[in-house]
């Protein structure tokens, strides 16, 4: 069985899946990837689909962006199989369960989410002039951002044996004095360094020389290598807080920028960015967003600046079911929408949670939540909702499908690419590459190499492990 549009252009189908002849019945009850009797054929008590049919458009993707509705990959599709498998409850976010449609697919870590910088380019360094040598007050990356890019992530890149930091600035001061500089040498270095490494090389640089490395480096590089190097050497926490200050301040917002981070972190990680914000711009972010927002995307930010979304990771399914009806309610089953409910829901209950009202919600609906939101929203709000929606669903899935339309069409959007690759290196790269290959039939490094040249394209090989 299938439905117009779906999967969307861009998503080639997963070879040999369904199997030929087996389309209504694959797969089958009780085995992949949902309860048995999912979802019911003929829709009997359920509110029958509106008219117009499946998948319903609307709003999403904003310009440049993502898919068309409903075609995310891991959607629950009604009478279907989803065009890339979900993990069933109790599984992980996002990737498949070994021996679950891709034999030995690593699992993300419960901590695997996050997003990145600004979508801009660095200007002239630090917002205001700043650039922390060694942020803040001398101190390596907060706990829970180390604990998250180092225990139990699947990364491509991991902290260094035998790590020496004073060796390390001393080839960094050797390859940037003279005339020229040995790029290839800093490559080896930062590359091959987890954050907390390269923030100590920084203190070491400065001991030793009494100069401020990152300085040196901006003085030596230009361009995307520069935007990238120093990526690499901003601690996590810092780097989130000065991409949300940079897509504030000035005329215009960047919105997406804005939607990536706050819609897809950690309690601790978005409370440890409002704190850094505070603390090194001497700024309340929530002032800012309400600025610099309005209407319900405001509320939906506002409400990501908390950090108190549920983080238990065990699923009610009876609760499940109970706000998949709200949200029916508030949407599809009546005239305009109740956009507080749809706050209310995706911004307090976990992932896994969320997760499992998608399904409930396809079951009952006979439609799956992404295009719901898709018909009742537009514009930035919309996009809200359908991050937080996706990274529930399949948050390797989220990543690689923004790495692909950074890269697809004329032109590189470099921002997109240097802050996924960096944000991303030590926590699930390396599912974001597999799922980048079974999506687009093409690797990551191949499309990376096609895209980008020089030093800028050697490094960013260099990180996603080419």
């Amino acid at each position: 069985m299938s439905y117009p549009g779906y999967p969307p252009t861009g998503y080639p189908p997963f070879p040999g899946y369904p199997p030929a002849g087996q389309e209504s019945s694959f797969p089958p009850p009780g085995q992949y990837p949902y309860s048995s009797g999912f979802p019911p054929v003929g829709g009997g008590a359920y509110p029958p689909a509106p008219s117009g049919g499946y998948p319903g458009s609307g709003g999403y993707p904003a310009p440049g962006g993502y898919p068309a509705p409903g075609g995310y990959p891991g959607a629950p599709q009604p009478g279907g199989a989803p065009s890339y498998p979900a993990v069933p409850p109790g599984q992980g976010f996002g990737a498949p369960p070994g021996g679950a449609g891709f034999s030995g697919y690593p699992q993300p870590s419960s901590q695997s989410y996050g997003g990145g910088p600004a979508q801009v380019p660095l200007p002239g360094g630090f917002p205001g002039g700043q650039i922390p040598s060694q942020y803040p007050g001398g101190q390596a990356p907060y706990a829970s951002q180390a604990a998250a890019m180092t225990q139990g992530s699947q990364g491509t890149i991991r902290p260094a044996a035998n790590f020496d930091a004073m060796r390390d600035a001393e080839i960094l001061r050797k390859a940037m004095k003279g005339f020229g500089t040995d790029e290839q040498a800093i490559v080896d270095i930062v590359a091959n360094r987890s954050n907390d490494q390269r923030q100590k090389i920084k203190a070491a640089f400065k001991t030793m020389y009494g100069k401020d490395l990152i300085k040196d480096l901006k003085s030596e590089l230009s361009g995307n290598m520069e935007e990238l190097i120093l990526a690499l050497f901003m601690p996590a926490t810092y780097y989130d807080a000065w991409s949300l200050r940079n897509a504030m301040k000035g005329a215009g917002t960047q919105e997406r920028v804005l939607i990536e981070i706050l819609c897809t972190r950690t309690n601790q990680e978005i409370r440890e960015i409002v704190r850094c914000y505070q603390s090194e711009f001497g700024r309340d972010i929530e002032k800012d967003i309400r600025s610099d927002t309005s209407g319900h995307f405001e509320r939906l930010l506002v409400s990501m600046c908390q950090g108190n979304r549920d983080e238990n990771q065990n699923v009610n399914h009876q609760l499940a079911q109970e706000d998949a009806q709200r949200l029916y309610q508030a949407g599809e089953g009546r005239l305009g929408t109740d956009e507080s409910c749809f706050n209310m829901i995706l911004a307090t209950r976990s992932f896994p949670q969320l997760k499992a009202t998608m399904e409930a919600y396809s079951r009952m609906a006979n439609r799956d939540l992404l295009s719901s939101v898709g018909r009742e929203f537009s514009g930035n709000v919309e996009s809200g909702l359908k991050t937080i929606l996706q990274c529930a669903l399949n948050r390797p899935a989220f990543f690689a499908e923004r790495l692909y339309y950074s890269m697809k069409g004329a032109g590189t959007d470099d921002s997109t690419l240097v802050r996924i690759v960096v944000t991303r290196s030590e926590i699930d790269l390396v599912q974001i590459k597999q799922i980048f290959s079974q999506m687009y039939q093409k690797t990551l490094g191949t499309m990376i190499a096609s895209d980008t040249s020089g030093d800028y394209r050697r490094l960013l090989l260099a990180i996603v492990g080419q």
